[in-house]
C-alpha cells in the first residue's frame, strides 16, 4: 500500500519561501514509473494541481505558481519537493501530495489515487 507523508508546511510572512517534502513508500511498482503532483485546498474551494512531474521527469506548473514554485525528486524519484518563493497570502491551503502510475493530465486530482494528509501553508501579509 502506497503512503505519501508530507512536511515542511509553516507560517510565513509574504514575500517568504517554504520547502515542502513528500516521502513516498509501499510501491508495489518501480517509483520512477508514476507522475507525483503537489496539490492545494483551501476552505470552501476545490482541491487545484500546483505542480507536478510525469514519468519521463517533466514538470507542470498551475498558471497561478509559475516562477515561483518549482517541483523536483531525489535521484530515486521516492521524495518529492515542492520550492515555494515569493509566497502571497492566496497561497494559503492546506497542500497535499498525490502520485500514481496512470496519470495523464497530471494537474487534474482525478487522475491520483495515492494521497497524503497534508501540509499546511499560511501566509500572511
Amino acid at each position: 500500500q502506497v503512503q505519501l507523508v508530507e512536511s515542511g508546511g509553516g507560517s510565513v510572512q509574504a514575500g517568504q519561501s517554504l520547502r515542502l517534502s513528500c516521502v513516498g513508500s509501499g510501491f508495489t511498482y518501480s517509483s520512477a514509473s508514476m507522475a507525483w503532483a503537489w496539490f492545494r485546498q483551501s476552505p470552501g474551494k476545490d482541491r487545484e494541481g500546483v505542480a507536478a512531474v510525469d514519468s519521463d521527469g517533466t514538470s507542470f506548473y498551475a498558471d497561478s505558481v509559475k516562477g515561483r514554485f518549482t517541483i523536483s525528486q531525489n535521484n530515486a524519484k521516492t521524495t518529492l519537493y515542492l520550492q515555494m518563493n515569493s509566497l502571497k497570502p492566496e497561497d494559503t491551503a492546506m497542500y497535499y501530495c498525490a502520485a500514481d502510475r496512470d496519470a495523464v493530465s497530471v494537474l487534474s486530482r482525478y487522475e491520483y489515487n495515492n494521497w497524503g494528509y497534508g501540509t499546511q501553508v499560511t501566509v500572511s501579509s
